[in-house]
């Protein structure tokens, strides 16, 4: 166990005991070294460290008694005062550990370290041998050993070399090809300047990569006016840093805990109160300038207010675990009434060239400049992804292929789940500097007659409907969309998104609303520094989706992966208008969201089991009629569900936040049901959260 807190001890620091240094960086300067040339500085500082240890260090007589042979290690720190602090000491006698402390204690005050001019802390590992040596005395003897060939003697400070490398840690993530995690409320803060007119930006596929969206907004910039004074290393990372963080030339990579610590209650519920109990590790790096690497691991329990554990068990998977937690995945039962799902994240990013980037990993995408996306969204369980990003001229052109599951009884095979297939194409072209519009097309199908994953689908520039006849009739299921965005001036644009599920001209001009027009759109506007208020996003939003979209007359070729929908939360047979508004000062951030909406469920009460067209998971074929199809057909419910939140960033580098937040929720279906009842909640919450992605419980 020493040992291993020693090791992680060694990681933490920004730099271990080093016999050379870069020139950007002087290290801490004793009185008698004023006059050094600065690259030799270290060794001077080294030479004058080990004289002090060698003349003052009093080895403990039970130590000398037992002939003890080993070492201690010490880690110190020298602060911007130029003071030199103990930080740990491990050794097998306590003594041992006392004497060290003391002796790094009465070290002088000197010139603190330096980095681009500017006063820095320097941390340094040592081991003091014992019995006691002059180690400064025994490094240069080894380093002149004529016997030792200039390879062989390269070769014994390999080692030493790799810690040499390392380098006061900046923020590399900024410039790299890692994803920017996507919630709602962070990509606000850089929404506008994206969005001015005259950039060549596209803003609809997402998450977007730091390297890209650097050119709009200096998260540098960002990050230095967030910063907290803070003196001590505990201070430092709390508010400022990330738990470790390595960096050298040519690699780089962070450590930070993840955290979703929650309690609330539940006015509507029967139990006490709700809560989330969520512990994780975040790690994320780069290898060169080009590949990035991120994973993330979450353990978590919890219990929700009672409309979103009744949600979470109705999307239950066949077998004993009795939910998925939306968005998450599948939970097992933790003691009586709460939930156990444990989740990772993970990706490899990489750009071969400046206007490429291949992702490959496990998470989620989204498209839309929306809070909702009727393309593809991010309210599923995250599933394995291969992602193509293009840009060149004024073009974006994002290719996505998806292994989806579908976890119902009624597809399982030797207890296993059924993989279904999905590939997306989006287009995004800036037709000029204010108007964007985009193209999508998207195919879902699945292993019939052992085809597995079809290769034909993987040519990133093809017409997949094309290739969906090819194949034969049933054999997949291809929906076609379009995007659009306008910038009306610099603080205000608009955007929609139409989807295409089936369409059928004659049947529109027939008049009689047929089942066959499976489409949905959405219109919305945004409206930057509003009321010329800074940092003040407020938002508009309307969506509607006809009956019996994504939904298809073979089971599995819904556009669904774990029970929920691949685009809106609700499936179809919906209309809703949202009202969002963000603002943030300095680390303190509010967000409010209003969504009135209506919508069509079914019955299924024994006496009525048609489908009204909401549940894309049912087969179409299963409707009561196949004219007069209207949106809210069934059971009509009508829905109000309004969130605020607010609360403070404690710590920018891993997004580690304080906060509060109300939910009020009222469901009002016309008609009662064992599964559909009028239900009235207000959920009060506050708690500590990692912010990496969006939770959605406006179902």
């Amino acid at each position: 166990m020493k040992q291993f807190i020693v090791l992680l001890l060694l990681l933490v620091q920004f730099n271990t005991y080093s016999q050379s240094e870069f020139l950007s960086e002087k290290p801490p300067v004793f009185p008698n070294c004023e006059n050094v040339a600065i690259d030799s500085l270290q060794a001077c500082f080294d030479k004058n460290v080990f004289d002090i240890i060698y003349n003052n260090f009093k080895v403990p007589e039970r130590v000398t008694k037992d002939n003890y042979k080993g070492e201690v290690v010490v880690l110190f720190e020298i602060d911007t005062t130029g003071q030199f602090r103990v930080i740990y000491t491990d050794a097998l006698y306590n003594e041992l550990k006392e004497e060290a402390k003391r002796v790094i204690l009465t070290f002088p005050k000197i010139k603190p370290a330096t980095y681009n001019g500017r006063k820095t802390y320097k941390q340094y590992a040592i081991p003091i041998k014992i019995p006691l040596v002059d180690q400064a005395v025994a490094s240069r003897d080894l380093a002149v050993e004529n016997k030792i060939s200039k390879l062989e003697q390269k070769a014994k400070q390999e080692f030493d070399s790799i810690n040499a490398s390392f380098k006061v840690f900046e923020e590399q993530a900024f410039n790299s090809q890692l994803n920017i995690q996507f919630t709602h409320s962070d990509y606000a803060r850089f929404d506008r300047q994206m969005n001015v007119i005259g950039t060549n930006s596209h803003t609809a596929s997402k998450p977007f990569v730091y390297e890209e969206i650097s050119k709009y907004y200096d998260f540098k910039a960002e990050r230095k006016n967030l910063q907290k004074e803070a003196n001590t290393w505990a201070g430092r990372k709390l508010w400022n840093e990330h738990l470790v963080q390595i960096q050298s030339d040519d690699y780089w990579f962070t450590i930070d805990p993840i955290l979703d610590l929650q309690v609330g209650k539940d006015t509507d519920a029967n139990f006490s109160s709700t809560y989330n109990n969520t512990r994780g590790l975040l790690v994320q790096g780069g290898l060169g300038k080009k590949f990035n690497f991120y994973t993330s691991v979450f353990e978590s329990q919890g219990r929700f207010a009672d409309y979103v554990n009744r949600y979470s068990e109705s999307l239950k998977a066949f077998g004993p675990d009795p939910a998925i937690v939306p968005g998450r995945g599948i939970a097992k039962r933790f003691k009586s009434d709460s939930y156990d799902y444990p989740v990772a994240e993970a990706y490899i990013s990489y750009a071969p060239a400046k206007f490429i980037n291949i992702q490959f990993g496990h998470g989620k995408n989204f498209i839309g400049d929306g809070y909702r996306s009727l393309l593809l969204s991010d309210v599923a369980s995250p599933l394995p992804f291969l992602k193509l990003n293009t840009k060149f001229w004024k073009i974006k052109y994002t290719n996505t292929w998806m292994w989806a599951k579908d976890v119902r009884p009624e597809v399982e095979e030797d207890k296993a789940f059924l993989t279904k297939y999905i590939a997306n194409h989006y287009l995004s072209w800036n037709v000029s500097k204010r108007l964007n519009i985009g193209l999508f097309e998207s195919v879902l199908w699945t292993n019939s007659n052992g085809r597995g994953f079809d290769v034909n689908y993987l040519n990133p520039i093809i017409f997949y409907r094309a290739i969906e006849f090819e194949t034969g009739q049933g054999a997949g299921n291809a929906l076609l969309g379009a995007s659009a965005k306008y910038k009306w001036n610099d603080n205000v644009n608009v955007y929609s998104q139409f989807i295409l599920d089936e369409f059928s001209l004659g049947d529109i001009k027939g008049g009689e609303k047929s089942w066959k027009n499976k489409f949905g759109y959405q219109i919305g506007v945004k409206y930057y520094n509003a009321f010329k208020v800074k940092n003040l996003m407020l938002q508009f939003e309307y969506n509607r989706v006809r009956p019996y979209t994504y939904s298809h007359n073979t089971i599995v070729l819904n556009y669904g992966h774990n029970n929920q929908s691949m685009a809106h939360l609700w499936g179809a047979n919906f209309s809703e208008a949202i009202l969002i508004g963000h603002y943030r000062f300095n680390r303190w951030f509010a967000d409010a969201k209003l969504i009135f909406g209506t919508r069509g469920l079914d019955f299924n009460n024994g006496s009525d089991d048609f489908s009204y067209g909401g549940d894309i998971y049912r087969d179409e074929e299963e409707r009561p009629f196949d004219t007069g199809i209207e949106v809210g057909q069934g059971i009509k419910t009508t829905t109000f569900n309004g969130n605020l939140q607010a609360g403070y960033l404690i710590n920018p580098a891993s997004n580690l936040k304080l906060f509060t937040d109300i939910t009020v929720r009222n469901f009002n279906p016309e008609a009662t049901t064992t599964s559909t009842f009028k239900n009235n909640t207000v959920w009060f919450n506050f708690g500590i959260r990692t912010d990496l992605f969006n939770w959605y419980f406006d179902n």
